[in-house]
């Protein structure tokens, strides 16, 4: 997890900076929040659309039968909305549904601030001290199969591609999907939902881009694993 002493971002002994740490751990444990609080969100609804409007009654683009309110039918009669018969329809549903809306989407908001915050910290400070330079964006004339497995302690250059999209790519896109999906937010930016085509499309690139930061999340847990656990934490939590 380490690189050279002499590069930013690192200190002495081949250990990462007090600042690189602690925005790690407050980042982790915002993301950990996030996939739970997300997960409990999704369960109540989940199935996902593509444009500005989705509900029960109108075609899914993806379907996730991780609860109960995944069963079709159980539906009273449908009722137009308006004269259009052809138009929105509403239907009460003839059982009762999971529902952890409220407490679930305050925690998930309330997390996504210990991520945003701490990590345009990180961001900052990154492109200031030269860490990002130096530790995290790839050499691609490393990148030749001979070569992608690296040597040595420092970041191997598969490593780097992955951190870099993450970090540039991943994250954000996670971060402005869910900022679009707030309508008090769109009120002061309604550019966001010109840029992902409605709150309904914007749900649906922030799980995919969520689902990416977690799958990250378990194939770092698994390097540190397999490259020495105790070592790593402790590398990442005292600096020794």
């Amino acid at each position: 997890m380490a690189e050279g002493p002499d590069q930013p971002g690192l200190s002495s002994g081949k250990t990462h900076k007090r600042w690189v740490r602690l925005s790690h751990w407050i980042i982790t444990l915002s993301v950990l929040t996030l996939a739970f609080s997300g997960f409990e969100i999704l369960m109540v609804h989940p199935r996902l659309y593509w444009g500005k409007a989705g509900n029960d009654l109108t075609p899914a683009l993806m379907e996730l039968p991780i609860s109960r309110n995944y069963k079709h039918g159980g539906y009273d009669e449908r009722v137009p909305l308006t004269e259009n018969a052809s138009g929105p329809v509403s239907a009460s549903r003839t059982y009762n549904i999971f529902n952890q809306n409220g407490w679930g989407r305050s925690l998930h908001f309330l997390a996504a601030w210990f991520l945003v915050l701490p990590g345009l910290v990180y961001a900052l400070l990154g492109f200031l001290t030269g860490h990002f330079r130096w530790n995290i964006w790839p050499r691609f004339r490393k990148l030749r199969a001979r070569r992608i497995g690296g040597d040595g302690p420092q970041y191997k250059p598969l490593q780097k591609v992955t951190y870099t999209f993450v970090i540039f790519v991943a994250a954000p896109l996670m971060v402005l999907t869910g900022l679009t999906m707030s309508p008090a937010v769109t009120t002061a930016w309604p550019w966001l939902l010109d840029l992902f085509g409605g709150y309904q499309s914007a749900r649906t690139i922030h799980f995919f881009a969520s689902a990416v930061l977690v799958l990250f999340v378990i194939g770092h847990v698994v390097m540190v694993i397999r490259s020495g656990f105790r070592r790593q934490i402790r590398g990442m939590t005292l600096g020794r």
